[in-house]
C-alpha cells in the first residue's frame, strides 16, 4: 500500500497574520505534504486589510518555506478545499472557547463535505492572541513586537495612518 499525498488548507481571515498563525504553519509543515494558507473573506468581520494585502503579507513571510503557499478565496471553506483537492482542513486552537466553536465547525464540515479537520494547539505564548486584539492594540498605540512579525507591524502602522 503506497503513501497518500496529503494537502491541507489552513483557512482564516489573517487580518493581520500573527506570530500565533506562523507558529501553527511552522509546526504543521512536517505533518503534511503541502500546506495552503487560505485567506478568506468574511461578511461578518470588519476587515482592515484587503484580501490581496493579506496574501502579500503572508507570501513575504512564507516565501522560504517548502511546500507552503498562500491563496485567497471567497465562499465556503469546504468548496475551496474541494477545488484545491485538499484532504484536510487545519485549524489552530488557542483556548477552550475555540474548542467548542471549532468542534461544531469540524463536525459540520465532515457531515457536509466529508473533509477531516486537524487541530494544532498554538504555543502557550500565543494562546491569548487574535487578529482582532492585534488591530485594537495597534489602534491604541500598543507595542506589538512580540505578537506579529516586523513587516506586518510596519504594514499595520501604515494602514492605520492612512485611514486616520
Amino acid at each position: 500500500m503506497g503513501t497518500k499525498f496529503v494537502r491541507v488548507i489552513f483557512p482564516g481571515s489573517f487580518d493581520p497574520i500573527t506570530n500565533g498563525h506562523l507558529d501553527v504553519i511552522h509546526r504543521a509543515m512536517g505533518l503534511f505534504d503541502e500546506l495552503i494558507v487560505a485567506v478568506g473573506t468574511s461578511p461578518v468581520k470588519n476587515q482592515l486589510f484587503t484580501p490581496q494585502e493579506r496574501v502579500e503579507m503572508i507570501a513575504e513571510l512564507i516565501r522560504d518555506l517548502p511546500n507552503v503557499s498562500v491563496e485567497s478565496f471567497e465562499g465556503l471553506t469546504v468548496h475551496f478545499a474541494a477545488r484545491r483537492k485538499a484532504n484536510v482542513i487545519l485549524r489552530g486552537l488557542r483556548s477552550l472557547t475555540d474548542v467548542q466553536y471549532e468542534f461544531q465547525l469540524a463536525m459540520t464540515n465532515r457531515a457536509v463535505a466529508g473533509i477531516e479537520t486537524v487541530f494544532i494547539m498554538t504555543s502557550e505564548q500565543y494562546g491569548f492572541t487574535s487578529s482582532t486584539l492585534i488591530r485594537e492594540i495597534a489602534r491604541l498605540g500598543g507595542d506589538l513586537s512580540k505578537l506579529i512579525p516586523p513587516s506586518v507591524c510596519e504594514r499595520l502602522r501604515r494602514k492605520l495612518a492612512s485611514i486616520a
